[in-house]
């Protein structure tokens, strides 16, 4: 277990890592026996940090939602991290490569409540009951940690991600706001392009064979700490795709089908 004190420079670290646009060394290569919870407490730690200097919280993003992904980060659940308001793009933004670590798209189905989610038990009719839309979105991935340590090869954790804020660095939002009672989220899916090549397919039903699952794991997660998913916030379900590296003069096009379009470039 980390110290109080150790999450505090851990959060410092991370921050400081992310305005130097330098990665740092993995927390869990220094600290082996730290565990979910203080991973969660590192990721409190540095958003309470950024909220301090003047950020907003706008929603949450769920990750680690497909088999395949928590296979190779050797965890048996999604995480979560936290959106703030600078990290929201419009579709069609051009972004600074050069401004992040490892940038990497994914593609998202993203809901937007109108009413509160809270607790244990929640069911797919309740999220649905509760949106007012859902709509085609883009993850913005950018840790701040080295994913291979370049002096000793270590290779960076899943404590590791989720301190750093689940890797998250942004979230792209299409223009189509969507019922998602008029869709079957499960079978909708996406195509994502980079500069005109198909990089990766996928469909809802990739995220815990629902997207709306994905919400109901996260209120579950939030239900002991009296935290709901408030109205109005971006609630990012998870992604069913891989992340593609994004590079500078990279297009990214990703077709939702009937949900719409996304699309953002890095300069």
């Amino acid at each position: 277990m980390l110290t109080d004190a150790q999450i505090q420079e851990s959060a410092r670290r991370h921050h400081a890592a992310e305005l130097a646009r330098r990665p740092m060394r993995a927390w869990s290569q220094d600290y082996p026996d730290m565990d979910i919870t203080d991973a969660y407490a590192v990721q409190n730690a540095w958003v309470q940090l950024k909220l301090a200097e003047g950020r907003r919280v706008i929603g949450r993003k769920v990750g680690l939602t497909s088999r395949a992904m928590q296979e190779a980060m050797k965890i048996d659940e999604p995480d979560f991290g936290t959106l703030l308001d600078d990290m929201l793009f419009e579709n069609g933004s051009t972004i600074s490569a050069a401004d992040f670590i490892d940038p990497r798209i994914e593609v998202e189905i993203t809901f937007v409540l109108k009413n509160a989610l809270q607790g244990e038990g929640l069911t797919v009719e309740q999220v649905l009951d509760a949106t007012d839309y859902v709509v085609p979105s883009m993850e913005l991935i950018a840790a701040r940690s080295h994913r291979v340590d370049p002096e000793t090869g270590y290779t960076r954790k899943v404590y590791d991600t989720i301190s750093d804020n689940a890797a998250n660095a942004g979230i792209i939002v299409g223009d189509k706001k969507c019922d998602p009672r008029e869709l079957d989220l499960r079978w909708t899916g996406a195509i994502l392009y980079r500069n005109g090549i198909v990089e990766e397919t996928g469909l809802g039903a990739g995220i815990l064979d629902h997207p709306a699952k994905g919400l109901i794991w996260l209120a579950k997660r939030f239900a002991p700490h009296g935290i709901a998913l408030e109205p109005g916030q971006y609630i990012m379900s998870g992604s069913f795709t891989r992340p593609v590296i994004a590079r500078p003069n990279d297009h990214f096009h990703a077709d939702f089908g009937p949900m719409g379009t996304v699309d953002v470039s890095f300069s």
